[in-house]
């Protein structure tokens, strides 16, 4: 069916391009001219065929022009989707009371105490040990705890 219709419309396209050559395009007649007619009838049909190339080339120019442009754009809409600008942020130090106003507006008017609302947490003291000189306890490993005491004698 759609193989059908396809050459249906083929067929109209071709009659369609007959009927507009025909009418812009009136059939030539060249029996009975002269070489000079024949001359005048050539340079004329020349000068229609530049013509229309001069129009053929400056719409293909045109195509292409716009074609870039449309490139252009779209490159640009690329790049502005992906790279989303976030502006640099500032810190402010607000109190919190200052930030509730800010948050709430005047409802709230009254401060409130967020470190009496907090829980109280005993601290259980960690065991420490007794951190001695480290020298202290070398030098009574080694048994030079001695002669230490002759050397700073000495001097």
């Amino acid at each position: 069916m759609a193989t059908v219709m396809l050459e249906k419309e083929k067929e109209e396209k071709k009659q369609e391009r007959q009927a507009t050559l025909n009418e812009r395009l009136p059939p030539l007649q060249l029996s009975g001219l002269s070489v000079q007619d024949l001359q005048t009838l050539c340079k004329e049909l020349h000068l229609k065929i530049d013509s229309v190339d001069d129009e053929r080339y400056d719409i293909e120019a045109k195509v292409v022009k716009n074609n870039k442009e449309i490139e252009n754009l779209s490159m640009k809409i690329f790049e502005l989707k992906g790279k989303m600008k976030r502006p640099a942020l500032k810190r402010v130090k607000i109190s919190a009371d200052a930030m509730l106003g800010a948050l709430l507006g005047a409802k709230v008017k009254e401060s409130v105490d967020f470190k009496a609302n907090l829980k109280t947490v005993k601290k259980e003291e960690e065991k420490k040990e007794e951190v001695t000189d480290w020298r202290k306890n070398v030098e009574a490993m080694s048994g030079m705890e001695g002669r230490k005491k002759l050397f700073d004698a000495g001097q």
